[in-house]
Order: C-alpha cells, then structure tokens, then sequence
C-alpha cells in the first residue's frame, strides 16, 4: 500500500488531502501511477489533465514519471511552484 498526498489546486479538485492505495498489478512507476489514478472517474483524471507539468515526489524527494514505486512510499503530487 502506498500513501498518496495531493496539494494545492490538485487536492481541490479531487476533494481530499490524502489517500491510501493498494498498487495494481503493473503499477510500478509514478507515471504508471498517474496514468492508473486518471482511469478512476472524473474528479481524478480532470484535475490531473488541468496539471500539464506535475511535478512528483516520492519519500520527500521529487521524481519523474519513469521512478519505480513500491509498496509503502509516500507519494506527493502537486502543480509547479511560482512566485515572485
């Protein structure tokens, strides 16, 4: 099971902060992941589609799509940082 966070406007489009998920079968990389969390309805795959350049972390770290994934990583998905 891994620990998905989301964040700013990711997480007020899909109505939570957090969520535990048991890995399907094939879901071993955070781009795999994202691809399985965008087949899940609506809510998931319009705010994933309004985030063209999420960024990723996994254990706190940022990461591409193709980083390996596994059971008990906390995973962070959110839109890129600005500011002036």
């Amino acid at each position: 099971m891994i620990h998905v966070r989301y964040f700013a406007s990711l997480r007020e489009r899909i109505g939570r902060d957090e969520e535990r998920i048991e890995l399907p079968a094939g879901v071993d990389t955070l781009g795999a992941l994202v691809t399985h969390l965008s087949a899940r309805g609506a809510p998931w795959r319009e705010a994933l589609e309004a985030t063209p350049r999420l960024m990723m972390a996994r254990n706190h770290t940022l990461a591409r799509a193709e980083t390996e994934i596994s059971d008990g990583d906390e995973i962070g998905l959110f839109p890129p940082v600005t500011g002036g």
